[in-house]
């Protein structure tokens, strides 16, 4: 399905170049889900936007079904079936709910399939589908449509950073029920949460811009015991 091949990417700061991603290696299959988590600036997004086309490698390769995507751009990407899920969202002014669906579907969508896609992720078709993409949803509202929005593509490739970033209780709860209905496709979340980690088919550990362990939760949980970053331990008060 998705191959990272020898992956590497820097930035140059304050005069000096500083490695982000060093050596990434890693196989993603079909029909299955992988979290990707590990320390702040351990190079989590920045991972997700090479695959999706929004950052170029300074080397390696981006396969995908067999085809060297490395140099395509984030629409052709997107029209060879691949989705992505910012951490926060992207508004639209002047589109409207239901435009936006139709254009991530490619094709005009009936009341009852725009209803099918925003109650999955808890809204009222009937209150939001000639709602404009603008400042006045809130950003719990503006994830949810993105990930209808998703959703509605039927992508064999999702890709979703922080999907938990920004929203409300309720939406954080329907998340892993949304993931669960993505079945037929290979999904990758971004995630620091232990809830999103459970529901894992396989876990990638990044640390300082390596890959340091893929597994299974068991495997993964023992090494983030010692990590400063509470909200990996499941901590409730983060």
């Amino acid at each position: 399905m998705l191959e990272l091949k020898n992956i590497n990417y820097s930035v140059f700061d304050e005069n000096i170049n500083k490695d982000i991603l060093k050596n990434i290696n890693l196989t993603f299959k079909e029909n299955k889900t992988y979290v990707i988590t590990g320390p702040n600036g351990s190079g989590k997004s920045t991972l997700s936007k090479i695959i999706m086309g929004i950052l170029s490698p300074a080397s390696g390769q981006v396969f995908f079904n067999g085809k060297d995507i490395t140099n395509l751009s984030i629409d052709e990407r997107a029209n060879n079936s691949i989705s992505y899920a910012f951490q926060k969202p992207i508004t639209f002014k002047g589109l409207k709910v239901r435009e936006l669906l139709d254009v991530a579907s490619n094709k005009k969508n009936t009341f009852d399939q725009l209803c099918d896609y925003l109650s999955i992720v808890g809204l009222c078709a009937k209150e939001y589908i000639n709602r404009p993409l603008n400042d006045k949803l809130s950003g719990g509202e503006l994830k949810r449509i993105e990930l209808a929005m998703v959703l509605s593509r039927n992508s064999k490739l999702n890709i979703f950073d922080e999907p938990e970033a920004g929203i409300d209780l309720w939406s954080f709860e329907q998340l892993t029920k949304i993931f669960s209905t993505l079945k037929n496709s290979c999904n990758i979340i971004v995630s620091h949460q232990k809830k999103i980690l459970e529901i894992a088919d396989e876990i990638i550990l990044l640390n300082n811009g390596q890959v340091q362990k893929m597994g299974k939760l068991e495997e993964i949980l023992p090494l983030l015991e010692n990590n400063t970053c509470h909200k990996l331990r499941g901590d409730k008060n983060e």
